[in-house]
């Protein structure tokens, strides 16, 4: 860890859940972000911070790093030194972090259906629909095909 805020912040998720690992787990799975930045390396295999950043407006580096970091102590990600100099890494779900993925598909099922309109940014409802990644994608498919 290298911030001080990084050790207070574990401090206050242990002392919070009174030391128990059922706790700790889902003070981390609770936190802003977190469910957000699990989906983009397990489902959607988005592995390098600036990757990360980039795919969910609103994430600043800073919380990033923390919640990196948060991740990595709880065992639900570990990262890959792709190159020691310029130091490159990549995450990956532990095996803990894969038996997340039933639980966000569960709860960005349950976010579709009750708060349709909602999006990353800042976790505000938007009044425009915007189209989905997936809606994107697709999209750019039929442009590059017709």
């Amino acid at each position: 860890m290298g911030f001080p805020e990084d050790t207070k912040q574990m401090q206050r998720i242990s002392r919070g859940s009174k030391q128990c690992p059922v706790g700790i787990d889902l003070a981390t799975l609770g936190r802003k972000w977190t469910v957000h930045i699990l989906e983009s390396i397990g489902v959607l295999h988005i592995d390098r911070f600036n990757q990360i950043l980039r795919s969910l407006p609103g994430l600043t580096p800073r919380v990033l790093i923390m919640r990196l970091n948060e991740l990595e102590e709880s065992c639900l990600i570990t990262p890959i030194i792709i190159q020691k100099s310029p130091k490159l890494v990549s995450w990956t779900l532990t095996e803990k972090g894969q038996d997340t993925l039933p639980i966000l598909e569960g709860y960005f099922s349950f976010t579709k259906k009750w708060h349709p309109n909602a999006t990353l940014k800042n976790h505000r409802t938007d009044s425009v629909k915007r189209q989905s990644l997936l809606e994107l994608v697709e999209e750019r498919k039929q442009e590059m095909v017709g």
